[in-house]
C-alpha cells in the first residue's frame, strides 16, 4: 500500500533528523565531539526544544548544487527553555558539508535572530562551521551579512551567547565576535579568518 501523504513527512523529518547520515556522525563522535541535536539536548530542559524551518533547502544551481542535498541546510534552529527561561538557539551541523553556511542556512538562523528581537530573550548560536559555502558565492555572504546586521541591532538588547564548539573559519568567527559572551571548547573549539593556503596564495606567506 501506498504511503501517506503524513507518513512520507514522517520519513523525511527522521531522515533529515541524522543530519550528515550515520557514518558522519561517527566521525563527529570519533573526534570527540557531539551533534548538532546533541548539544542542544543537552543545553535545553528536556521536550523543550521547538524546531523550525526544519524543512528548508536551498536553490543554487552552481557548481553542481541543483543535485546536491543539504538536510537542514547545516543548521539546527528554534526556541526551548533553560532552567525555565525561553530562548532562542541556532546549532550548526559540521555533518552536513562541514557546516558551511549558505543563502538558506543563514535564512533559517536569521529567522531565529529576527525571533528573539521581537521577544527580547537570549540568543545562544553553537558555532561549528567552515565558513560561508563558497559554491553559493555573493549570496552566501550576504546571508552572512545578514546576521552580522542582526548581531549589531541585538546588541545591547538582546542577550548573545557564542559557543565556538569546532573549527570556525570566516564569518563562522566574524560573528562570535560580535555577541556578549563567547565560549570556547577546550581543545575542539577554534576561531580564525582563513587557512594558511589562502594566506599564502594572497600575501606569499606561509603561516
Amino acid at each position: 500500500m501506498a504511503k501517506s501523504r503524513i507518513e512520507k513527512l514522517l520519513d523525511e523529518r527522521e531522515r533529515l533528523y541524522l543530519g550528515g547520515g550515520e557514518v558522519r556522525i561517527e566521525k563527529q563522535h570519533a573526534a570527540g565531539k557531539l551533534t548538532a541535536r546533541e548539544r542542544l539536548a543537552l543545553l535545553l530542559d528536556t521536550d523543550t526544544f521547538q524546531e523550525t524551518h526544519l524543512f528548508m533547502k536551498h536553490r543554487c544551481t552552481h557548481f553542481g548544487l541543483a543535485d546536491m542535498d543539504f538536510p537542514g541546510e547545516g543548521v539546527v534552529t528554534g526556541c526551548g527553555l533553560v532552567d525555565g527561561r525561553p530562548i532562542y538557539v541556532a546549532s550548526q551541523d559540521f555533518t552536513v558539508a562541514g557546516g558551511a553556511v549558505g543563502e538558506a542556512t543563514a535564512r533559517k538562523i536569521q529567522a531565529v535572530m529576527n525571533d528573539a528581537l521581537k521577544t527580547g530573550d537570549p540568543f545562544v548560536f553553537i558555532n561549528d562551521s567552515g565558513g560561508a559555502r563558497i559554491q553559493e558565492g555573493v549570496d552566501s555572504l550576504a546571508g552572512y551579512g545578514g546576521i552580522f546586521y542582526r548581531n549589531v541591532l541585538m546588541s545591547g538588547v538582546v542577550p548573545q551567547i557564542s559557543i565556538i564548539a569546532g573549527p570556525c573559519a570566516g564569518g563562522a568567527a566574524y560573528s562570535p565576535a560580535l555577541t556578549d559572551f563567547i565560549i570556547q571548547v577546550r581543545s575542539e573549539g577554534q576561531m580564525f579568518i582563513t587557512g594558511p593556503s589562502i594566506i599564502k596564495q594572497v600575501t606569499g606567506e606561509e603561516v
